[in-house]
């Protein structure tokens, strides 16, 4: 039976809170979590164009543009033409988009703090460590040499 490792487990963690986190959104907000996660780049982590919104949800330019154009017509995103000309759309959420994050973000955190505390994990402390990897990562740009060179290390040695 293979030991999990940290990495792996915290992966496993994640896919299964994105399955829940889909299945609640789905219930209660009709919305994907894939969608929600898009209103939430533009609203909240500066996804401004279509371009930039593709690089932070690590999927395609005509995904997202297909993607966009729906959370459009649904009246949750406003996409209009940038001023600079181009293909380029600017996005914004629209009221109606912005409250709805805002309403299942509030929803996905409070549930994912009960989450913690049956586990006996302490909140503070998880999300300084959280925010702390994050930091890390944002300042290498990408998974630190050092690092991904230990990992292929320990994976040669097995």
């Amino acid at each position: 039976m293979e030991q999990l490792s940290l990495s792996r487990a915290l992966h496993r963690l994640t896919a299964r809170l994105d399955r829940a986190g889909d299945q609640i959104l789905r219930a209660e907000a009709g919305l994907s979590y894939s969608r929600f996660l898009a209103l939430y780049m533009v609203g909240f982590e500066g996804a401004d164009t279509q371009r930039v919104l593709a690089e932070r949800l690590g999927v395609s330019e005509p995904s997202v543009s297909r993607m966009t154009r729906v959370l459009a017509q649904s009246g949750l995103l406003e996409a209009v033409s940038d001023p600079a000309g181009g293909n380029r759309h600017r996005l914004r959420l629209s009221r109606s988009g912005q409250e709805l994050v805002e309403r299942s973000g509030d929803e996905l955190e409070r549930r994912f703090a009960s989450l913690v505390e049956r586990s006996g994990v302490p909140y503070d402390l998880l999300l300084e460590y959280t925010k702390r990897l994050l930091d890390t990562l944002n300042a290498a740009g990408s998974w630190p040499s050092s690092a991904r060179e230990t990992a292929v290390k320990r994976r040669a040695d097995r």
